[in-house]
């Protein structure tokens, strides 16, 4: 059976992490992505990966306008498995965290908090304040799982591109996707 697999890409530092999602996934049999990205992420994809908007939106199944309100995954009668939104930035932390579902990126995790299905938010940003906190308090209260990039370095990476599978790997175990984008610990040498 393919799993149908929501990302959103919103324009936070980090956009690697939302591409390098989609990359890993475009070459399974047993998914299928469905993508959106904010405005603001394509200029950062741009930016900081030196990547077009094509060229990211062509490793997606299905790619979405961000003012598309009326796409499928807008509708809890859209069967997916579930979303992850990679980066995320405050700003639609703060969207999904209050229902402002006001482009499609925040109503398809609304969609996906209201049905009950896994929602993974990548939350891209440092220091934290006091609303940040409660923002991530609220979108798990709500059922979201918020996995800010902190890179684990028992797996010893030696290359920036290892520290992204790290994070990409954790993602990926939290949808119940096997993998072995990144090792797991099995104890010291």
């Amino acid at each position: 059976m393919t799993m149908r697999v929501v990302i959103g890409i919103s324009g936070a530092s980090g956009a690697v992490y939302g591409v390098r999602l989609l990359e890993v996934l475009a070459g399974r049999d047993d998914v299928e992505t469905h993508l959106v990205v904010s405005s603001g992420a394509a200029a950062t994809i741009e930016y900081e990966l030196g990547r077009t908007l094509a060229d990211v939106t062509a490793l997606a199944a299905v790619t979405y306008p961000e003012k598309a309100l009326g796409a499928a995954i807008a509708s809890g009668t859209f069967q997916t498995h579930a979303m992850v939104v990679a980066p995320c930035s405050i700003r639609s932390l703060s969207a999904i965290a209050n229902s402002a579902n006001d482009t499609l990126l925040v109503r398809a995790a609304d969609v996906h908090l209201k049905e009950r299905r896994p929602l993974v938010l990548v939350v891209r940003e440092t220091p934290l304040h006091l609303g940040h906190l409660r923002l991530m308090t609220a979108v798990t209260e709500a059922g979201a799982v918020v996995l800010p990039p902190v890179p684990g370095f028992y797996v010893r990476p030696t290359t920036v591109a290892q520290i992204v599978d790290h994070t990409v790997g954790k993602v990926l175990d939290q949808l119940r996707i096997e993998h072995d984008v990144s090792p797991r610990w099995a104890g010291p040498d």
